[in-house]
C-alpha cells in the first residue's frame, strides 16, 4: 500500500466539487438571460404605468428640466463644432469639383439624418444615464426602495417611469436645437472659409430635407430615448455591493445603453432607409 502524505491528502481536490467548464458557462448564461427578462419587465412596466394612476407629473417635469435644460449646454457647444468640422471636410472635397454649394446640402443631410440623433444621444447617456444609475442605486443601497415599498409606494412608478417619459419627451427636442446649432456652426464656418452667403447656404440646406428625413430625425431620439433611460433604471435597481456597486452600475449603464443604442441605430436607419426610398 503506498504511503500518501497527510499536506497532499488535505490539499488534493474532491472532483465532485470543482466546478467544470460547462456549469460556470451555464451560470454566466442564465444570469444574462435573468438580466434580459428583468429588463424586459421593467421596460414593459415602466409604459403600462403611463396608462394607469398615479402619474408623477411632477416628477416627471423636473427630470425633464434635469435632462433637457441641463444638457443644453454641452449640446450647443459641441455640436457648434461639429458643424464647423463638416463644412470644412466636405467643402474640402467639393471644391475638387466645383461644387461648393452643396456643402449646405451635406452638412444638413448628415445632421437631421444621423449624427444629430446619434451624437446627442451618447451626450445625453453620458450625462444623464450615469446620473439616473447613481441616484436609483444610492437609493437601493441607503434601503430608501425598500421604505417606499414598506410605505406603499410603487419604485417603478415613482422612480422609473418619470424618468422614462421625461428622456423620450426631451430627446427629440435636444436633437432639434443640435441640428439647428449644429448648421449655425457650418454656416459660420462656410461663409468665412468659402465665402458662401447666407441664402445660398440656407436655401440650400433647407430644400436638401424631405419628410423622410425629417422623421429619421424624430424617430431615433425617440427610440434612443428610450433605450438610455430603461438601461440606467435597470443598472441602479440592481445594484449590489454597497458603494462600490453604485459605481460599477454607472459605469455600466453608460457603456451598455451607448453601444445598444448604436446596435440599434444601424438596424433603425436602414429601416427608415427602406421604407423612405423605396
Amino acid at each position: 500500500m503506498r504511503f500518501v502524505p497527510a499536506a497532499r491528502v488535505a490539499t488534493m481536490p474532491d472532483p465532485s466539487e470543482t466546478p467544470s467548464l460547462l456549469s460556470a458557462v451555464g451560470d454566466v448564461l442564465k444570469r444574462q438571460v435573468l438580466g434580459v427578462q428583468e429588463y424586459a419587465l421593467l421596460s414593459a412596466q415602466a409604459v403600462l404605468n403611463i396608462f394607469t394612476p398615479p402619474v408623477y407629473w411632477l416628477d416627471t417635469l423636473d427630470q425633464m428640466d434635469s435632462i433637457g435644460v441641463g444638457s443644453l449646454v454641452i449640446i450647443v457647444t459641441a455640436f457648434l463644432s461639429i458643424g464647423g468640422v463638416l463644412v470644412l471636410q466636405t467643402a474640402a472635397q467639393f471644391q475638387r469639383f466645383g461644387s461648393t454649394p452643396l456643402t449646405g446640402d451635406a452638412v444638413s443631410l448628415a445632421l437631421v439624418r444621423e449624427l444629430g440623433p446619434a451624437i446627442t444621444a451618447l451626450l445625453v447617456a453620458g450625462r444623464n444615464a450615469s446620473g439616473i444609475a447613481s441616484e436609483i442605486g444610492s437609493m437601493v443601497v441607503t434601503e430608501q426602495v425598500d421604505a417606499m415599498r414598506a410605505l406603499g409606494t410603487d419604485p417603478m412608478r415613482k422612480l422609473v417611469t418619470p424618468r422614462v417619459v421625461a428622456m423620450v419627451l426631451t430627446m427629440p427636442l435636444l436633437v432639434a436645437v443640435a441640428d439647428f446649432v449644429g448648421l449655425v456652426g457650418g454656416f459660420v464656418v462656410a461663409y468665412f472659409t468659402l465665402r458662401l452667403g447666407a441664402v445660398q447656404f440656407w436655401t440650400r440646406a433647407v430644400n436638401a430635407l424631405d419628410f423622410g428625413d425629417l422623421v429619421q430625425g424624430t424617430v431615433k431620439p425617440l427610440i434612443f430615448g428610450f433605450i438610455i433611460s430603461t438601461i440606467a433604471c435597470h443598472k441602479g435597481l440592481r445594484v449590489t455591493g454597497g458603494t462600490q456597486g453604485v459605481g460599477r452600475a454607472t459605469t455600466s449603464a453608460v457603456v451598455v445603453s451607448s453601444v445598444w443604442m448604436l446596435v440599434v441605430d444601424l438596424f433603425l436607419a436602414k429601416l427608415l432607409l427602406y421604407v423612405f426610398q423605396k
